[in-house]
């Protein structure tokens, strides 16, 4: 236990037999159960966690017939979590990149009361740069902003962090099974604890890489794939929360931003073919087009603000 409080450690696992058994042997010793879950690994994957089961009574594990993805396997341990009533469930994937030694930091904010969910922050140190990937530090800044337009969540970054925790009310809460069940999976679950209401914590945890970890993730088809999937959930988010649950007005601002946006690119790709088929631009056209791309930058910085201002009680107290 943790400062009274059961912990549980889903351990996502996908032909992770090289790095799974020092995940386990350096858990901390509060913690009160680890549930690996083999996601239909093709490696020794099962049969490592086994052999460390027969010694350790604390090591569960649960097996994936069919690959279901990192947000699969969570959904998976997190649903077992919430069966066996542990208070706080928390997410520590097999290949080695999350420090225990950063454990008790992010439990701290869920089993105090001060959030309901924590995530660690690789952006925090000033290392980050120096340790992750170029390429992947860029994805993430870029993927990290347009998570908080989508999220509301405006306080927090590194969105694609999988060091997590979660407390009881949140784990019930959240229908897991239709939780995204790729590398959006972290995105996607924001979103939905934001139209909860739930209190999310930013928690500085340091990056490892190199350990021995192997990443299949192309971050270019990620970026792309990513930026579609947080369109169609912020337009979620924005039905969800502030028109079916309780209404905002918000809505308006963002949607005059985006009638105002597709006017701006039609106005300006008009006035290309003007400039380009007759040498000039009439002024009255440049005016539109320009009062039009005003418009939407006006409209839709109001109504980011206002999102901002609905979910500033949503922060680590």
């Amino acid at each position: 236990m943790y400062k009274d409080r059961t912990i549980c450690v889903v351990v996502p696992a996908h032909n992770e037999g090289r790095q799974v058994t020092k995940v386990i042997e350096t858990m901390p010793s509060f913690v009160d159960a680890i549930v690996v879950v083999d996601d239909a690994s093709d490696d020794d994957t099962a049969g490592v966690v086994e052999s460390i089961r027969a010694a350790n009574p604390r090591v569960t594990l649960l097996r994936h017939e069919v690959n279901a993805g990192c947000g699969g396997s969570l959904a998976t341990g997190y649903e077992w979590a919430r069966e066996k009533g542990y208070d706080v469930a928390v997410r520590m994937d097999g290949d080695g990149q999350m420090d225990p030694a950063d454990l008790s930091a992010l439990l701290d904010p869920v089993v105090e009361g001060r959030a309901d969910y924590a995530k660690g922050n690789r952006l925090f140190t000033g290392e980050a740069y120096r340790i992750i990937p170029k390429v992947r530090y860029f994805g993430n800044a870029f993927l990290s902003l347009l998570t908080k337009i989508a999220s509301g969540y405006w306080h927090v970054a590194d969105f694609q962090s999988g060091y997590t925790a979660i407390n009881k009310k949140a784990l019930h809460t959240i229908e897991w099974d239709r939780m995204y069940r790729r590398f959006g999976q972290p995105n996607d679950l924001l979103v939905r604890l934001n139209v909860y209401n739930f209190r999310v914590a930013d928690v500085p945890v340091r990056p490892l890489y190199n350990v021995g970890e192997k990443s299949g993730m192309n971050v270019f088809t990620v970026v792309f794939t990513l930026s579609w999937l947080l369109l169609k959930l912020f337009l979620w988010r924005m039905k969800e929360k502030y028109i079916i649950r309780d209404f905002h007005p918000l809505i308006f601002f963002y949607t005059f931003g985006g009638i105002f946006g597709l006017m701006t690119v039609v106005l300006f790709v008009r006035l290309a073919w003007l400039w380009g088929s007759t040498g000039h631009i009439p002024p009255i056209n440049a005016l539109a087009a320009m009062f039009s791309f005003m418009s939407a930058a006006l409209f839709t910085l109001f109504a980011m603000w206002f999102d901002m201002e609905a979910n500033k009680d949503l922060k680590n107290k």
